[in-house]
């Protein structure tokens, strides 16, 4: 996921560097911000795959030592 993140910061300066060349009416602006926005779409779909806790496994993450969050073996 980190590999991402930093694909989406060197997208979001490209973009910044190629509106500031072209300018912001320009088709190479339009083309570079789509590009974030699609990188973004992934990262977000990436996340949305990722199984998500629930209130107490977040808690138990949190704190290993609580007694809620013992596991006992027979």
């Amino acid at each position: 996921m980190s590999d991402i993140k930093e694909k989406i910061q060197q997208e979001l300066q490209n973009a910044r560097e190629v509106c500031d060349l072209e300018g912001a009416a320009s088709g190479e602006c339009a083309a570079a911000w789509d590009a974030v926005e699609e990188l973004q779409a992934e990262a977000s779909h990436q996340r949305d795959k990722q199984p998500k806790k629930n209130s107490l496994e977040q808690y138990c993450d949190d704190n290993p030592d609580a007694l809620e969050c013992r596991v006992y073996e027979d």
